[in-house]
C-alpha cells in the first residue's frame, strides 16, 4: 500500500470522524469565499451587501450567528474588510480550506481534556470567518474560530491590515494555523466555566489563566502563546503591577490590550491567571480536583474566587490588603465647585458645572452614564470643556430645569493617568424655581 493512498485513506477517516461527531462544523468558510469571488465582480456597494447577506451570512450556521453577536459582525463589517485589505484576503485563503484537515487532532484534543475532567459536557466547535476582530472566542455551548486570524501564519501578507491592527502582523509570526488544537482546547474550556465575562480584572484573568493552563495539562504541551513565556521571565514585575490593579473593573490595561503598555507585551492577565492556576494544581494533593476546581469555580463569586486565589498562594500579601491599597489610591470625585452635591436649591441658570478628582487624571477618559430615575432625570450636558491644566478638575456645560431633580453617574470610564478607575459618584440635585 503505497504513501499516497495512506494519506488518503487518512483525510477520508478524518473527514468521516467529524461528520459523525459533528463537533467541528467548517461549512461556513467554503460559503465566505463563494460569496467573496462573487463581491470582488462588483462595484456597487449595495449589490455587495446584498451578496455577503445571501451567499454567506443567511446560509450561515449557528457559530456564524454567535460570532457575529459577540463580536457586532455587521454585512458592512465584511465588505469593508473584504474592500480594504484585498492582498491578505488572497493570502489567507489556502490556509482557511485546510481546515478539514485539523479536525481530527482538534477531536483527538478534546478527547484528551476529557479524560482529565470527566464531567466534560459537549459543545461545538465553529471554524468560520469574521472581520480580524478575533481569532477565537465562545458563546454558550459554541467555540467560534475566526478561522482568518486562527488559521494565519507567517507567509500572510499583512502590509495592508498593520496600519488598522498592528497586534496582527506580531500574531501571524508565531503560526497560529500550527497551534490550532490549542486554541479549540482552551475556547472548549471557557464553554464549561460558569461565565467568560468576568466582573474584575482578577476574575477576568483567572478564568482566562484556567483555560490556558488546563490546556496544557490536557494536551501534555507547552502554551505556545509568547504571554507566557515572557511572563515566566518577568513574573516579579509583572505580579507587583498587577497587584495595584487587580480588584479592578477595568480589564484593557491587561487584557485584550495592545502592546502600548510598560511591558510592551499584549495580553499579560492571561499569564497571570496562567501562574495563579499552576501553582493551586502544584499545592494540590488531588489534581484531578484541582482541574474540577478551576473549571467550576464561581469567577464573579469575590469570596470564592479570593479564596481560591488565596490557597494558590501566588501572591505575598492576603488579597484583603490589596483590595484596601486598590480602594485608597484609586481616584476619587472629591466635590463640585458650583453647589454642594445633593443640593435642593441648585440655579437652574447654572451653566457650568466643574468636577474636582483627588488626583491628576487621564484627559483621554471619561464616562456619564444614567442615575438611578434614568433618562428622564438625566444632568444634560451640552459641551464639553475638558480638563484643567493640572488634570485634576473637569468641567462640562449642561441645560438645567427649574425644579427638577437631575441626576448622572460619574462612571469608572474616568481613570487617573496610570489607569486606575475612578470610584463611581453620583451626581444628584434638585434645582429651585
Amino acid at each position: 500500500m503505497n504513501k499516497l493512498f495512506l494519506l488518503f485513506l487518512a483525510f477520508i477517516a478524518t473527514n468521516s470522524f467529524a461528520q459523525k461527531q459533528k463537533i467541528v462544523i467548517t461549512e461556513d468558510i467554503p460559503n465566505f469565499w463563494n460569496a467573496y469571488d462573487q463581491i470582488k465582480q462588483t462595484k456597487d456597494s449595495l449589490q455587495q451587501i446584498e451578496l455577503i447577506k445571501t451567499l454567506f451570512i443567511n446560509k450561515g450556521t449557528q457559530g456564524l450567528a454567535a460570532i457575529m453577536e459577540v463580536k457586532e459582525y455587521t454585512p458592512i463589517s465584511y465588505i469593508s474588510a473584504i474592500n480594504q485589505y484585498p492582498d491578505f484576503w488572497n493570502s489567507i485563503r489556502n490556509n482557511t480550506l485546510k481546515v478539514n484537515g485539523y479536525a481530527y487532532e482538534i477531536e483527538t484534543g478534546i478527547k484528551q481534556l476529557k479524560r482529565i475532567y470527566p464531567a466534560l459536557k459537549p459543545a461545538k466547535i465553529y471554524f468560520t470567518i469574521g472581520a480580524l476582530w478575533s481569532n477565537g472566542t465562545t458563546l454558550g455551548d459554541k467555540v467560534l474560530i475566526g478561522s482568518e486570524l486562527a488559521m494565519a501564519n507567517d507567509k500572510v501578507i499583512t502590509k495592508e491590515i498593520e496600519k488598522d491592527f498592528p497586534h496582527l502582523p506580531i500574531y501571524f509570526n508565531t503560526n497560529p494555523i500550527d497551534n490550532l488544537t490549542f486554541l479549540n482546547t482552551h475556547e472548549y474550556i471557557h464553554t464549561q466555566q460558569k461565565t467568560t465575562v468576568g466582573n474584575s480584572l482578577l476574575a477576568q484573568t483567572v478564568l482566562e489563566g484556567a483555560a490556558e493552563f488546563i490546556a496544557e495539562i490536557a494536551l501534555k504541551i507547552k502554551s505556545p502563546n509568547p504571554q507566557i513565556q515572557f511572563g515566566k521571565s518577568h513574573t516579579n514585575q509583572l505580579k507587583k503591577a498587577f497587584e495595584k490593579e487587580m480588584f479592578s473593573p477595568y480589564l484593557y490595561n491587561w487584557i485584550w490590550n495592545n502592546a502600548n503598555n510598560p511591558f510592551k507585551m499584549r495580553d499579560l492577565a492571561y499569564y497571570i491567571g496562567y501562574a495563579i492556576c499552576e501553582k493551586y494544581y502544584i499545592e494540590s494533593s488531588n489534581k484531578k480536583l484541582a482541574i474540577q476546581e478551576m473549571i467550576e469555580l464561581n469567577y464573579n463569586k469575590e469570596t470564592a474566587l479570593i479564596d481560591f486565589v488565596e490557597k494558590a498562594s501566588f501572591f505575598e500579601k492576603s488579597l484583603s490588603f490589596y483590595k484596601t491599597q486598590f480602594e485608597h489610591e484609586r481616584p476619587k470625585l472629591v466635590g463640585i465647585k458650583q453647589f454642594e452635591n445633593g443640593s435642593q436649591i441648585v440655579d437652574p441658570a447654572t451653566k457650568i458645572i466643574t468636577l474636582y478628582f483627588s488626583q491628576p487624571m487621564n484627559i483621554n477618559t471619561r464616562g456619564f452614564e444614567y442615575g438611578p430615575l434614568g433618562e428622564n432625570n438625566i444632568l444634560m450636558v451640552k459641551k464639553v470643556l475638558g480638563f484643567s491644566e493640572d488634570k485634576k478638575s473637569f468641567s462640562f456645560e449642561v441645560q438645567l430645569e427649574p425644579q427638577k431633580r437631575h441626576q448622572s453617574l460619574i462612571s469608572e470610564r474616568f481613570r487617573d493617568t496610570i489607569g486606575l478607575p475612578l470610584k463611581a459618584f453620583l451626581i444628584d440635585f434638585k434645582t429651585k424655581e
